[in-house]
């Protein structure tokens, strides 16, 4: 930087709190959800939703199980209006969600939503007015008296609207948030909470929602657990009182912030998925409660089928979720590194059903969130013998024996490089085809018959050798080894026959079986070759094939 900052910014005040008790508890269950995606979100996007996309988005997130979803601000705009009066005249909120409905502290806004909201079962009225020092002397141009008479006269109005409402069937609950909650002083903040309080009376059975939000995230997470402890510790209605969060990504520490003002006792929490919002986005939902999952906690919202969820919400907002967003992304689980392969394959190999999950570098099992084991383990110049092995034992059912992860890891860095671009598990087959399956010279095999006398058993096999046909015959101790007399007695390899490793792909008619061979040449090193056929025997003689072609042709 070209100047010292401390003569432009200024450092974010501590809080006075010398018996903080937040760093020493634990999360031990979820919180209170509230989805604010229909409008906090919504309000953020280039072009905002239609009311048939916010029908649907409003339908996913009664699946994902929300409970108290925001679903707009009926007072500011005809549309959002028309979308509350349809939630409720088409009966599709359910008897156990509650909608909630944002207004500022005004009288004939007040009125408006009053008139949005007729005739729904369970409502959240959420008043909000600016409190912070700057708001006062930059918008409103009010002491803290006047900006104290602006929410208690909006709750002293609503309070007198309860009754005809109640009468007619809705059960309304109270929120006020202090806007940019954050960044007022701590002694006036709890003043204007306290005197809503007083308006509204809450009581143990119908408590009031406190929203505390960072509207702008200035301070790190530490210092907004101090603030969130210590309301609840000053707030004298607690019992009747239920504390909501509702944190804003500035600083990049949204998700933290959140989890700390959870640990420092706060009951509710508000976001969106994947934190769309203004600027940097609100706290996003999906991580928050899937970090409570990998913890053995029960979020109480469904993202079992998370990629249907962003397929929604990419859709109906035209918004993108970055491929390194946690949970979401296309590459959250995604390895490149061979040495993160190999740890992933063999933590993997070595997990037993019903036993806590433990797969390095992978937090959760993506099968949980309705992610495969595709998006896992991909394939680049970076990418070792175990991301390459894996691959092909997922997506094509070959398993390497582990001497051939070490051969063929390398082949495949060789043709990435080449490439310069990531490989596709079909790149990955064509390898592997090309250099073990495929081979047709300098020998081809066209037809292989054994007999048998007396436990020697005698081959005849019809070749091509540099495409002239020949019947090369040996007798052995088996098919195998008499077809390895006969090339040796044949003179096209000297060799010693070191391994060999079958099994069956696939099953039914359609099954077939794949040989693995190692052989050790005179003059070179060890290497592998690899055959398919519905014979287990052809199988076995195409693998032996294919490693002298492949000496052959070293």
């Amino acid at each position: 930087m070209s100047f010292d900052p401390a003569s432009k910014y200024r450092a974010f005040p501590p809080v006075d709190l010398p018996n903080r008790q937040w760093p020493s508890r634990t999360l031990t269950q979820a919180p209170i959800w509230c989805s604010v995606d229909l409008r906090d979100g919504n309000q953020a996007l280039a072009q905002p939703m239609s009311v048939e996309e916010k029908l649907e988005y409003f339908a996913m997130l009664v699946g994902i199980g929300f409970k108290e979803i925001e679903v707009g601000f009926p007072s500011a705009s005809q549309i959002e209006f028309d979308f509350c009066r349809r939630l409720i005249d088409e009966d599709r909120i359910p008897a156990d969600v509650s909608i909630q409905i944002l207004c500022q502290c005004r009288a004939d806004l007040i009125n408006r939503s009053c008139e949005a909201i007729s005739g729904a079962k369970n409502v959240i009225f959420h008043l909000y007015n600016s409190t912070s020092p700057a708001q006062r002397n930059y918008v409103f141009g009010a002491d803290r008296p006047a900006i104290m008479k602006i929410a208690t006269d909006a709750v002293a109005l609503l309070k007198t609207k309860a009754p005809a409402l109640t009468e007619a069937g809705t059960h309304l609950q109270l929120e006020y948030s202090p806007e940019s909650f954050t960044s007022t002083e701590l002694d006036f903040a709890l003043e204007i909470c306290e005197s809503v309080t007083d308006v509204w009376q809450p009581s143990p059975d119908n408590k009031i929602i406190l929203n505390l939000p960072a509207t702008v995230e200035y301070a790190t997470p530490n210092v907004h657990a101090d603030q969130i402890e210590w309301m609840g510790q000053n707030l004298t209605r607690r019992e009747s009182t239920i504390i909501s969060l509702h944190t804003h990504n500035d600083r990049g520490t949204g998700i933290a912030a959140t989890e700390l003002g959870l640990l420092a006792g706060a009951d509710r929490v508000e976001g969106t998925l994947f934190g769309n919002g203004e600027r940097t986005g609100n706290l996003d939902i999906v991580v928050v409660a899937l970090n409570l999952f990998t913890h053995g906690i029960d979020p109480q919202l469904d993202f079992s089928d998370l990629n249907n969820i962003r397929e929604i919400y990419e859709r109906t907002t035209r918004m993108e979720v970055p491929a390194r967003q946690p949970y979401g992304g296309d590459l959250v689980f995604t390895a490149f590194s061979g040495s993160h392969q190999d740890a992933i394959k063999k933590s993997w190999d070595k997990q037993t059903p019903g036993q806590p999950w433990d797969v390095l570098y992978i937090p959760v099992d993506p099968a949980d969130i309705g992610r495969n084991y595709k998006a896992i383990i991909r394939i680049n110049s970076q990418s070792g013998k175990g991301g390459v092995a894996y691959i092909l034992e997922q997506e094509f059912g070959y398993i390497l024996p582990k001497g051939m992860h070490r051969e063929f890891g390398p082949i495949i860095n060789r043709v990435a490089d080449t490439k310069g671009e990531e490989l596709s598990a079909d790149d990955l087959h064509g390898v592997f085809r090309a250099e073990y399956l495929d081979r047709r010279s300098p020998i081809e095999i066209h037809d292989f018959r054994t007999t048998e006398k007396d436990r020697v058993v005698t081959c005849e096999a019809d070749v091509s050798i540099n495409s002239e046909a020949q019947t090369l015959t040996a007798s052995g101790n088996g098919p195998i080894n008499a077809f390895v007399t006969a090339i040796r007695e044949a003179g096209l390899l000297q060799f010693e026959f070191l391994n060999y490793s079958e099994h069956s792909i696939g099953s039914g008619a359609r099954a077939q079986a794949i040989s693995y061979i190692q052989i050790k040449p005179e003059d070179g090193p060890a290497l592998y070759g690899a055959g398919i056929d519905t014979s287990i025997e052809i199988a076995s003689i195409k693998g032996v094939v294919s490693a002298i072609n492949r000496a052959l042709a070293r």
